[in-house]
């Protein structure tokens, strides 16, 4: 009788052994992200797009039942860990996702880190992990913080701009993007200003710009300081003497819809178009819209491709979510269409893609919408590679 129960007990350890090694029946996600204050409607944007793509996936990622856990980090980077700590600690969290500022993520992420569950980032893209701080727990969808300036300085050199004025605010993305745009720039830089990350009155700014007398000013100021920026730049008449150019997000949906007529003829540079013609961004544009009632922005590209992804490493592991190394390489693999077109990951797990110049314009209903003009880059990775230990 004791050598049969040991035998079953024996069995049944391995049974509870197998069943531990198989497949998840549900893949659960951390999101957090800004859903409120006046930089929300970034963080409302990556997260209807991601929960978009799930819905038109029959509510499932990798033909598992998806559990999405979702919390506003209310631009606090107290608060985005707090929610990183509860997601991955005590909600057991198989991805994290969702931040859309630096700072904030950067404060947050090391609890996915030592916890080895893996974050896939819709937006933020510091250039510290593209380099020496690399991680294979990090993977940037988006595109490097850099990327999108970096294409505008090579805009402003290529339309001949002797003289360009630098804003942006003073956290590692708004270093980041100043230093991108520099990068390829070869014109003189007026002056380099950093203003208050949140800031929203901008007049001592304008005044500055006004002295300076750029033939081109490029900022970088996302969500609710870039349309008070833009707002106030034009009512004060200095739209007649420079040309404002804007990373892609800054002069995106998000921004035409409460700036509206002023946003006319701006030009920027973006990873991502609403005219990209594939069938993966028709589909994503027109079942955005349907569902929202608006038109998607660069941020809602950037949540619905990394839900894509995220679908595409679970099927490609057959829900074996435990098996972390299998999961990365998958997910590094990238086997999903994404809605920007070619799209790759570089060795540091951040994307190699192209980047193209929009302009604002009216499409064939009237609205105002961003189109393609002109590829400034193809297939372009990040400048930390190199410093990247990854193989």
């Amino acid at each position: 009788m004791k050598n049969r129960l040991l035998a079953l007990a024996a069995g049944f350890a391995f049974t509870m052994l197998a069943a531990s090694a198989g497949a998840a029946d549900k893949v659960k996600i951390g999101f957090v992200s800004t859903l409120s204050g006046p930089s929300a409607a970034l963080g409302v944007d990556i997260r209807d797009a991601f929960t978009l793509a799930v819905k038109l996936n029959g509510g499932k990622l990798g033909g598992l039942s998806a559990e999405i856990l979702i919390g506003d980090d209310q631009f606090k980077p107290d608060v985005g860990r707090q929610l990183a700590e509860k997601f991955v600690k005590l909600d057991k969290v198989d991805f994290l996702t969702g931040y859309v500022f630096s700072n904030i993520m950067l404060a947050s992420i090391p609890v996915a880190f030592e916890n080895k569950v893996i974050y896939v980032s819709p937006n933020a893209a510091p250039s510290p992990l593209a380099g020496k701080q690399c991680n294979p727990y990090f993977f940037a969808v988006a595109w490097p913080n850099d990327a999108y300036h970096e294409a505008a300085g090579q805009y402003a050199t290529q339309k001949g701009y002797k003289s360009t004025y630098l804003i942006a605010p003073n956290y590692q993305a708004g270093k980041d993007s100043l230093g991108g745009f520099k990068r390829f720039y070869k014109g003189k830089i007026a002056d380099e200003v950093y203003t208050q990350l949140g800031q929203l009155d901008y007049a001592a700014e304008l005044a500055q710009v006004r002295a300076a007398k750029p033939e081109a000013l490029y900022i970088f100021l996302p969500g609710g300081m870039g349309i008070n920026f833009i707002k106030q730049f034009v009512a004060s008449g200095l739209s007649k003497d420079v040309q404002l150019i804007t990373p892609g997000f800054g002069s995106d949906q998000d921004v035409i819809r409460p700036v509206g007529d002023a946003m006319l003829g701006l030009f920027d540079t973006s990873h991502w178009a609403l005219d990209f013609d594939n069938p993966a961004n028709k589909k994503f544009v027109a079942e955005f819209e349907k569902e929202y009632k608006r038109l998607p922005s660069v941020f809602a590209a950037q949540g619905y491709d990394t839900a894509l992804l995220i679908d595409s490493a679970v099927r490609e592991v057959k829900g074996k979510l435990d098996d972390k190394e299998a999961v990365r390489r998958a997910l590094k693999a990238a086997k999903f269409a994404s809605v920007r077109g070619n799209f790759k990951f570089n060795r540091n797990q951040y994307p190699i893609q192209n980047y193209v110049l929009r302009v604002v314009g009216r499409d064939a209903q009237g609205r105002l919408v961003n189109k393609t003009i002109a590829t400034v880059f193809k297939d372009h990775g990040d400048a930390y590679v190199q410093d990247c230990a990854m193989k």
